[in-house]
């Protein structure tokens, strides 16, 4: 019986979806894409600019451009590729719904829907669909009867099993634990048969005593990891000690730290990189810029370091939290002052990064789940000789419209990296700042 002939859409892409991956029109595989003409406006406003988003637009409008050729952009043009739709620009006509005067606002957003509810009055036989990063902008669509959907590529399809990078073994036989704590190590056989993923942590439990234990795939075999101190943070818990195992691990250049606020996610970071500092040049902490409201930061008041300040004060708090575990008299405090004010120890916002060599350093990269996937990539393709990148940040807390637990990039990488040699991850589970913050993250 031949196959049942499958249903070509149309597919209508608004600003946020450029802004997120420029290539997006190449991901509709055989189906047509089209843009209204107002995301062309929104675009050149977001030309300019050295943020990711800046460089999505003027990467898409580029593209276009090369597209057209002798083309007219409200013709459908056949996109270059194999088993592709063809794409066209859609101009600012009105159907028989108007989303500004249901509305009742004149608006960017509602331009873009009238012009996809009037291509879904003119392809009468073709399913159209907006797809859009903005939550809100799809509930309108589909108030208004047109189908609308998230950009699903580079989305993360089952977030509640991301890899946590340990797991709990119990009944292993007590002789296991015992030639792990004597020789440091046992064959793999002895615990498991199938393979887990390289650099992959393990709570090994037999009826007598717990061994930690990580997994070193070029030996075939566990070692056992032990708890030690950084720069005079000792870790509380398992999940702490596996981080520091794979951040002081030179084997290892790639790690992220997952766990929500109060696991000690930047703490443990800088203070291990702090323990690596005589291996590297520098020390970069930094952060993406998130305004409240969603504001410029020229929206505040002062200088550009009086703007930002406010939001590098978090990490400010966890370098005085590792230096006040010393005597102000003591070598180790006075170090912490004298890298700071030489520049070996930086912290600043991430677009102050772009641009620079990330040769020779330890690159520490907090709330990472504010990134993009493609930002996340941006970072680590400028990676040089002797770098360690550590990307720390909590799934659950995003502060940004366009992304979500499925589509940031820091739970893209997560899924995409684990099982490198190069890579490791772990999640931190248990709060440890106090009990009233565990309170808080249990109860509210």
């Amino acid at each position: 019986m031949p196959r049942a002939k499958k249903e070509k859409k149309i597919f209508v892409l608004d600003t946020s979806v450029i802004l997120y991956d420029h290539n997006a029109i190449k991901n509709f595989q055989e189906h047509d894409v089209a843009i209204p003409i107002t995301v062309l406006e929104e675009l050149d406003n977001f030309k300019k600019g050295n943020d990711t988003k800046n460089f999505e637009a003027r990467e898409f409008i580029r593209f276009i451009d090369k597209l057209s050729g002798e083309h007219m952009l409200q013709e459908w043009i056949p996109l270059n590729g194999q088993n592709r739709g063809s794409f066209k620009v859609l101009m600012n006509t009105r159907s028989e719904i108007d989303a500004e005067k249901i509305f009742d606002e004149r608006k960017a957003d509602h331009r873009i829907l009238n012009a996809a509810l009037s291509l879904q009055q003119e392809e009468a036989g073709k399913k159209v669909i907006m797809v859009t990063k903005d939550i809100n902008l799809r509930l309108k669509a589909k108030a208004l009867n047109l189908p609308a959907e998230d950009y699903e590529t580079g989305k993360i399809k089952d977030v509640n099993n991301l890899y946590t990078g340990r797991t709990i073994i119990n009944d292993v036989p007590a002789q296991v634990v015992t030639e792990l704590f004597e020789t440091g190590y046992c064959k793999l056989e002895s615990v498991m048969k199938k393979k887990p993923s390289k650099n992959h942590f393990f709570i090994l439990k037999s009826d007598r005593n717990s061994v930690l234990a990580c997994y070193n795939s070029v030996e075939n075999r566990l070692e056992k990891v032990d708890k030690r101190p950084v720069y005079g943070v000792r870790p509380r818990n398992a999940e702490q000690t596996f981080a520091i195992h794979a951040i002081l691990n030179p084997d290892i250049k790639l790690i992220t730290i997952q766990g929500v606020a109060g696991t000690g996610k930047t703490l443990l970071a800088l203070a291990s990189a702090l323990e690596l500092k005589k291996y590297f040049k520098q020390i970069y902490l930094a952060r993406p810029i998130v305004p409240l409201s969603n504001k410029d930061i020229g929206y505040l008041p002062g200088d550009i370091k009086s703007k930002l300040n406010p939001y590098m004060e978090p990490l400010w708090d966890n370098l005085k939290f590792i230096q006040n575990q010393f005597d102000e008299g003591d070598r180790d405090y006075n170090k912490i002052t004298e890298m700071v004010g030489k520049e070996v120890l930086n912290i600043m916002p991430l677009a102050y990064i772009r641009g620079r060599s990330l040769s020779n350093i330890i690159f520490i990269v907090d709330e990472a789940q504010n990134l993009t996937p493609h930002e996340v990539k941006t970072i680590i393709t400028r990676a040089g000789e002797n770098t360690k990148i550590i990307f720390t940040g909590d799934i659950y807390q995003i502060d940004t419209p366009y992304l979500d637990t499925q589509s940031n990039g820091l739970s893209y990488l997560i899924d995409r990296a684990r099982d490198h040699e190069l890579y490791a991850h772990i999640t931190l589970e248990k709060g440890e700042r106090s009990e009233l913050a565990n309170l808080a993250n249990e109860l509210l």
